[in-house]
């Protein structure tokens, strides 16, 4: 039997107020449609709900049962569809997951998680490496958010550009180059690409071209620190972000010089499914991020 929900309300109004008329007033409806919707109601339950004692109305013992449940129900129809939007983060409780590179955790984390238990004590991060290949887990949940610079295509997906992060060239101390690069010594050089998908070019590849120069990769690997530490014990050359990339750079006691050659900047994107547009927690974590990118990046 389909029921119409509706009757809920009505029903509870009519518990409330004991009439047929103080319910119209409250629900503002007229008095005929609430007489027409209590036939109905007594058609479905088989009782008379409200009965006629003298100048008044009393409700049927089937009627003082349910009155707890069915306004009980009606408050909780009226929660599930106007759903609380304010958060209090300090009494929030929620694990997010959110998926970047090493460079983007290395940079971020320390000052995402400390902005957090500041606000959010109870608020637990789960990172996860970037896969090889893309994947479905930004669509089904499994994954909150997505830094990094690719930017979903899909009108599904929601993209904020959080800032832009130059190129550098990443080297050992003592590297010949260290000193400085020009476009040919640069080109000259043993190269490390950084690719999670495992291509042995780089966009670099082609402006190099455009100026008659072909540089030497001699690997590609999924991460920032990998390449790195193969820097760290040689003579190859990494192009990475400057700030992003930072932590890891000083980390393995690198230096970093400039690119010898104009290039677009790298975008930090910050990718999310729209099933979270309108959820307060949710807006909350991208805020932090928000929060924790500016700071970083006006380092």
């Amino acid at each position: 039997m389909q029921l119409d929900l509706n009757l809920l309300t009505v029903l509870d109004a009519l518990l409330e107020e004991g009439s047929v008329m103080g319910a119209a007033e409250r629900l503002h409806l007229s008095s005929p449609a609430v007489s027409r919707t209590l036939g109905r109601l007594r058609a479905v339950t088989g009782d008379d709900i409200l009965v006629r004692t003298g100048h008044s109305m009393a409700p049927t013992p089937y009627a003082l049962s349910v009155r707890e449940d069915v306004h009980r129900l009606v408050r909780q129809a009226h929660e599930v569809l106007s759903p609380i939007r304010e958060l209090d983060p300090a009494e929030m409780e929620r694990t997010f997951t959110i998926q970047c590179h090493d460079a983007v955790a290395a940079s971020l984390l320390p000052v995402l998680i400390g902005r957090i238990q500041q606000r959010a004590s109870g608020v637990q991060l789960r990172v996860l490496a970037e896969n090889s290949v893309d994947t479905d887990d930004l669509r089904h949940g499994r994954v909150d958010l997505e830094l990094g610079g690719g930017r979903p295509s899909l009108p599904e997906f929601r993209s904020e550009r959080l800032g832009d992060d130059r190129l550098v060239v990443a080297m050992r101390a003592d590297h010949p180059c260290a000193a400085g690069l020009d476009l040919a010594s640069y080109a000259a050089q043993p190269h490390v690409v950084i690719s999670r998908r495992g291509r042995l070019t780089a966009p670099i590849d082609d402006m190099l071209a455009a100026e008659g120069l072909r540089r030497r990769v001699v690997a590609a690997v999924a991460t920032v620190s990998t390449a790195l530490q193969i820097a760290a014990r040689g003579d190859a050359l990494v192009t990475c972000t400057a700030i992003l990339g930072r932590p890891l750079i000083e980390a393995f006691g690198l230096l970093a010089r400039p690119l010898p050659i104009e290039s677009p900047a790298a975008t930090i994107n910050c990718n999310w499914h729209q099933r979270y547009d309108s959820d307060p927690a949710h807006a909350w974590l991208r805020e932090q991020v928000r929060a924790s990118i500016e700071e970083i990046t006006a380092c």
